[in-house]
């Protein structure tokens, strides 16, 4: 009976196994979490993924959803710069509804930050995760209803 020429080492007590290779797409070269995170740019990022890939459902769940509220994004940019604009050439407006209307755009900006961070970090650890409003439209896109 032989020996096996390059016998596998044993493993150390209390080690973790291995991870899973993450799948890679044929398209991007990239793993499918980090072509998921990367989609989560709001516009720009889901165009380019969405464009690129196509047989990856998970990234073009993200990429959809991404180019939907990149879109819902720029709607409420321009129809708060549009109210503003119109309550500051208002002068009674501009003194009482000017400061109320600039810290709720804040806040709002601020929720929506957030939530595109959140999408990112989920995208990244795998887990498919809805933007409310945004998530339901782009999995109807994708097929996944």
């Amino acid at each position: 009976m032989t020996k096996p020429v390059n016998p596998a080492p044993p493993s150390p007590p209390n080690s973790l196994p291995a991870p899973a290779a993450a799948t890679s797409s044929r398209y991007t070269g990239l793993p499918s979490n980090v072509a998921a995170a990367l989609a989560c740019i709001p516009l720009f990022g889901g165009l380019v993924f969405y464009i690129l890939e196509k047989e990856d459902r998970f990234v073009r769940f993200y990429a959809m959803q991404s180019i939907i509220f990149g879109g819902i994004c720029f709607v409420l940019a321009a129809l708060s710069r549009t109210l503003g604009a119109i309550a500051w050439s208002i002068p009674v407006a501009n003194i009482f509804f000017g400061p109320l209307w600039n810290f709720l755009f804040a806040v709002v900006k601020l929720a929506l930050a957030v939530l595109m961070i959140i999408a990112m970090v989920k995208a990244f650890t795998g887990v498919r995760w809805e933007i409310p409003v945004a998530g339901p439209m782009a999995r109807k896109q994708v097929g996944d209803a």
